[in-house]
């Protein structure tokens, strides 16, 4: 199993919106390319929040291929819907694991 994880700081004063998003709109849109088979979302507790919040959103897929694929054919236009309503106001930084 394939972990695509993003660790995102996302600016205290849109983060209420921004979790929203992630969970009404990004995340669904992202398990409908069928590339992906769970998605999790995480707060980072006991951390500093001087300069915004951290989370770390986690999806699932069972092999490098639909990952590949997903990157190839649906990344780009994911994080442009992402910095179209949030540009600015988050950074993000991805990884990916494997299940072992």
């Amino acid at each position: 199993m394939i972990i695509y994880n993003v660790t995102i700081k996302v600016e205290h004063d849109v983060v209420a919106n921004w979790v929203t998003w992630m969970k009404g709109i990004h995340i669904p849109e992202l398990l409908a390319t069928g590339l992906f088979t769970d998605a999790k979302l995480c707060r980072l507790l006991e951390q500093q929040e001087e300069d915004g919040a951290t989370f770390v959103a986690q999806y699932f897929c069972n092999s490098m291929a639909e990952y590949n694929k997903y990157i190839d054919e649906y990344a780009t236009i994911m994080r442009e819907r992402a910095n179209k309503a949030f540009g600015g106001k988050f950074v993000a930084f991805r990884t990916i694991m494997e299940v072992i």
